[in-house]
C-alpha cells in the first residue's frame, strides 16, 4: 500500500524485517521441539537460537541466485549459526514456514483491526446518544418518508460495525493455524508433536488437517470479512455525502482553519473524507474474488495462491486500518446541524405523516382502498404546491365525513414518532 494511505504500526507487520523475524521464530521454536524428542542435539537448537540471524540484503542478494526466498533464509541464517545449520528445517517444506508466518501477521493485523473498530464503535455511541431525540427525515429512494432522529440513524450503524466486529473476531481465529507438517503434509518426516509445540508457542492452534498448505478457504473468511467492515464503512460514508449536499446540510465533515475545498471556487466545502472512504471501501472489496479463487489449488499445493496474497494481505488490512481510523475521526467531529434536520422535515407541510392519516381513517370506518386514494389525492397536490398538506386534507369533503379539523392536527405530532426510541436503544445498546 502507498505511504498516503498507511499507518506505521499495521506496515510494520508487513515488512521484511517483522516477516523473516517470525520465519526465524517459526525455525527455532522446530528445532527446540526436535531437541526435545531428540531428533536433533540440544547444542544445535540452542546455537540456532543464540547465533541465528538474518539480515534482508543478503537474503535478497541470494534469492537473486536461488529464486526460492526460503532457502535464502535458510543460507544467510546457516552463515551465522554454523555447523549447527544443518539441522535447520528437518522435515520441513516451505509453506510450513510461509504458511504459519502468515497465519501471525494476518493475527497481528486483526488484533490491530479490533482495536480500530473498538475505537469507532466508541465514537458512534457517544455520537448516537448525543442525537437520540434530534429529529431528522428518513428517507426510501432518497425521497422523504417518515421521520426518525440522527441517533437511530447511528445506532445503525453502530449495529453493524458490531455485528463486523464478531465476524473479525471468527476469522481471526480461524485463520490461527499452524501447519508444520512437512511435504504434503504427511508428517513422514517430522513429529506431529514439533507443530503442536510451534502452534503453542506463537498463540496458533495446529492445523487438523494440511495438504503442504494451510486451506485456504480460512484465508478467504477472513478476507470477506474485511471487506464485509469495508462494506460497512462506504454505507456509512455515503449517508455522509448525501446529507452533506448543498440541497441538504443536515451534517457535514468538520472543515479544519486553513483547509481548501477546491484550486477555483473558493467556497467550496467537499465531503472528501467520506470520497476518500468511499474509493478505500471499493479497493478492499476487490479482495474477495482473488482470496475465493486462491481456494481451490492443483492437489496437495501449487503456488497460484502466492502472489495474491502477497499483495492483499498487507494491502487490505493497510487500507482497512488507515479507512477505520479515519472514519472514526469523521465521526468524532462530525458537524451536525438540527435545526436544518428541522427544516427539511417540516419542508413539504406535513406529508411525511401521511401514512398517519391513512391508517386514521380506517380506523374511522373508511376502506383502506378509499383512504389511500384520499390521502394520496391531497398528498399529490400538496407536492405539487396547490397548499399545505394538513389544510388540503381539512378542505376534502370525503376525508372531512371521518376527521373533524382538530383529529386531522393530532395526526401531526413529531413526537408519535419518536415513542419506541428507547426500546431501539435497549435493543442495540443493552440496559
Amino acid at each position: 500500500m502507498i505511504p498516503r494511505y498507511s499507518r506505521p504500526e499495521m506496515a510494520r507487520i508487513w515488512e521484511p524485517e517483522n516477516r523473516f523475524r517470525i520465519w526465524f521464530e517459526i525455525e527455532a521454536l522446530a528445532c527446540e521441539a526436535q531437541a526435545a524428542l531428540g531428533v536433533i542435539p540440544d547444542e544445535a537448537a540452542r546455537a540456532v537460537r543464540e547465533r541465528g540471524r538474518f539480515e534482508i540484503e543478503r537474503i535478497d542478494e541470494i534469492e537473486r541466485e536461488t529464486r526460492h526466498d526460503v532457502i535464502a533464509f535458510l543460507t544467510n541464517l546457516a552463515e551465522h549459526i554454523g555447523p549447527e545449520a544443518r539441522f535447520l528445517h528437518q522435515g520441513m517444506t516451505s509453506s510450513d514456514v510461509l504458511d504459519t508466518a502468515l497465519a501471525v501477521q494476518l493475527k497481528q493485523a486483526a488484533d490491530l483491526l479490533l482495536a480500530d473498530l473498538d475505537r469507532l464503535l466508541t465514537a458512534l455511541k457517544r455520537r448516537a446518544d448525543e442525537h437520540k431525540y434530534t429529529p431528522t427525515v428518513g428517507r426510501s429512494h432518497g425521497i422523504h418518508a417518515e421521520p426518525t432522529t440522527f441517533g437511530l440513524k447511528l445506532a445503525g450503524h453502530w449495529a453493524e460495525f458490531a455485528r463486523n466486529r464478531a465476524r473479525l473476531a471468527a476469522a481471526r481465529d480461524e485463520i490461527a493455524t499452524c501447519a508444520i507438517s512437512g511435504a504434503v503434509g504427511t508428517f513422514a518426516n517430522i513429529d506431529p508433536r514439533v507443530e503442536d509445540y510451534v502452534a503453542k508457542r506463537l498463540g496458533l492452534r495446529p492445523e487438523p488437517i494440511s495438504t503442504q498448505v494451510i486451506p485456504r478457504d480460512r484465508h478467504a473468511q477472513f478476507f470477506m470479512a474485511l471487506a464485509l467492515i469495508a462494506a460497512g464503512i462506504e454505507r456509512l460514508a455515503t449517508e455522509i455525502r448525501h446529507q452533506q449536499r448543498t440541497e441538504v446540510r443536515e451534517a457535514e465533515e468538520y472543515f479544519s482553519p486553513g483547509q481548501k475545498g477546491s484550486s477555483a471556487m473558493p467556497h467550496k466545502r467537499n465531503p472528501v473524507l467520506s470520497e476518500n472512504l468511499t474509493g478505500l471501501a471499493r479497493l478492499i472489496r476487490a479482495c474477495v474474488t482473488p482470496a475465493l479463487e486462491d481456494v481451490a489449488l492443483w492437489h496437495e499445493r501449487d503456488i497460484s495462491h502466492s502472489s495474491v496474497e502477497r499483495v492483499i494481505a498487507p494491502d487490505t488490512t493497510i487500507a482497512l486500518d488507515f479507512a477505520l481510523v479515519r472514519l472514526t475521526g469523521l465521526v468524532d467531529r462530525l458537524v451536525v446541524y438540527p435545526e436544518r434536520m428541522r427544516e427539511n422535515l417540516e419542508s413539504l407541510g406535513g406529508l411525511v405523516d401521511s401514512q398517519r392519516v391513512l391508517l386514521a381513517l380506517t380506523q374511522a370506518g373508511m376502506s383502506r382502498e378509499d383512504a389511500y386514494a384520499a390521502v394520496q389525492r391531497q398528498a399529490m397536490a400538496a407536492w405539487e404546491g396547490k397548499g399545505r398538506f394538513v389544510d388540503l386534507l381539512k378542505q376534502d369533503g370525503e376525508i372531512a365525513r371521518h376527521l373533524d379539523a382538530r383529529a386531522i392536527d393530532d395526526l401531526f405530532d413529531p413526537t408519535y414518532h419518536f415513542k419506541h426510541v428507547d426500546t431501539i436503544f435497549r435493543r442495540v445498546f443493552g440496559e
